[in-house]
C-alpha cells in the first residue's frame, strides 16, 4: 500500500491543531494503519525522550472512540511504549487525508506494561455531553483491558 497521507488532529470545535504526514500501511475494514515520524523537538515524556523522527506505527479505527501510536526510538527502534488518544472516530477524507477530534484525555503505556492515564483536567474542561463523555469513558476503559492483556 504505502500511499501517502497526512494526519489532521482537531480539537472539539473542529478546528485543525496539529499536521503530519505519514505513509498507510494497511487498511483493513474499520481500521488504519499508518507510519509517521515524530516531527517537534526532543520531548522528555513519562521517562522515555519522544525525539524527532521517532518512529510512530499509529492504528486510527472509523468506529472506535480513540487511536493508538507504537512508538519506537528513531536510533535503533526499540519501543518506547504506547500513546493512546481518546478520540472521535477517525475520519478518511478527500485527498488521502485522516482526522480525528481529539478529546484530550490519553493512556500512556509504557513497554513494561505500566499505564497512565493523562489529562484528566483538561479533559473535564471540555464542552463535552454527557453520551460523549460515557463514549470517552468506555474506550478508555476497553484500551486499559486492552493492555492488561498484552
Amino acid at each position: 500500500m504505502n500511499e501517502s497521507i497526512t494526519v489532521i488532529k482537531r480539537n472539539l470545535a473542529g478546528e485543525e491543531t496539529w499536521r503530519y504526514p505519514g505513509r498507510l500501511l494497511t487498511r483493513e475494514g474499520t481500521r488504519l494503519v499508518l507510519e509517521a515520524r515524530f516531527n517537534r523537538p526532543d520531548l522528555p515524556f513519562m521517562g522515555v525522550v519522544l525525539k524527532t523522527g521517532d518512529r510512530f506505527i499509529e492504528t486510527y479505527y472509523t468506529d472506535r472512540w480513540y487511536n493508538i501510536f507504537e512508538i519506537h526510538d528513531r536510533d535503533d527502534d526499540h519501543l518506547k511504549g504506547w500513546y493512546c488518544n481518546i478520540s472521535r472516530p477517525a475520519v478518511l477524507e478527500a485527498d488521502n487525508r485522516l482526522s480525528y477530534v481529539d478529546l484530550a484525555l490519553d493512556l500512556w503505556v509504557a513497554s513494561d506494561g505500566t499505564q497512565t492515564v493523562l489529562d484528566e483536567g483538561e479533559y473535564a474542561a471540555l464542552d463535552l455531553d454527557a453520551a460523549g463523555r460515557a463514549q470517552a469513558r468506555r474506550a478508555l476503559e476497553e484500551l486499559q483491558l486492552r493492555f492488561t492483556r498484552k
